[in-house]
């Protein structure tokens, strides 16, 4: 099956801060420097490494396009990795990357540009899951009690407290069918819908989206804090390729 892999790379990076710039003289997290490299290309080596993944579209701001496209082809094939103009929002990004892809495309995932530890045992057990059900995400349990809250203007109240034995906290890649995320893209820009994420899209269209068990190192790299684990978790990777 032909797997495309879309990376939204073309957020503002706010809740990183302006403080918290490494070398690269960025906040903006998915060019922060990770031991040499910046994120984003630590992201794009791990699908790149999988003889699964038939091509990678990095969708990034303009003014970013010349650089990164010039960085990327350093080490990938322009037939493997290619950069497209994203948008204001992550939907925009996502649905630009869509608009691009082959018409033969089997699956599609989208991954955060900073989840660089996803590993290739759970990457292709989602795309397993998807290419069988038509839509899986990624997904790990909830561990905290998770209270619903209404907000006025100077207080938080507790309303209720959610089952937590039925929540997960979404992770990505999340892969799709390319009938059914196209679907679900232009059923949302019809009805002026915006997702926090493709699996809220492909819900709205009464399809069931399978989850498959995610890992607590496949975190998403957006506060200066997660650096600190970032670089342990990247040493990690480095000692075990030793043995």
């Amino acid at each position: 099956m032909k797997v495309a892999v879309i990376l939204p790379a073309a957020g503002l990076g706010t809740r990183m801060g302006k403080g918290s710039a490494e070398k690269a003289g960025t906040s903006r997290k998915q060019f922060m420097l990770l031991e040499g490299s910046p994120i984003l290309m630590h992201t794009v080596r791990k699908f790149a490494a999988s003889p699964r993944v038939s091509e990678i579209v990095v969708a990034l701001r303009a003014e970013d396009l010349e650089w990164a496209s010039g960085m990327l082809a350093a080490e990938f094939p322009a037939d493997r990795v290619r950069v497209v103009e994203g948008g204001d929002s992550r939907q925009q990004s996502v649905q630009n990357a869509l608009r691009s892809l082959r018409p033969d495309t089997d699956l599609v995932a989208v991954h955060d540009a900073v989840r660089p530890f996803i590993d290739l045992e759970i990457m292709h057990a989602v795309f397993d899951e998807a290419a069988a059900t038509g839509a899986a995400i990624v997904a790990v349990p909830a561990v905290d009690t998770v209270k619903q809250v209404t907000r006025g203007t100077d207080h938080v109240k507790v309303r209720s407290t959610l089952p937590r034995e039925k929540l997960v906290m979404a992770q990505t890649p999340q892969v799709f069918r390319y009938e059914i995320i196209q679907k679900a893209f232009q059923s949302a820009m019809l009805d002026g819908f915006t997702g926090t994420d493709e699996s809220s899209l492909v819900e709205r269209l009464d399809i069931e989206v399978s989850v498959v068990p995610g890992s607590d190192r496949n975190i998403k790299i957006t506060k200066p804090g997660d650096m600190h684990l970032a670089r342990l978790f990247f040493q990690e990777e480095i000692e075990a390729a030793k043995h």
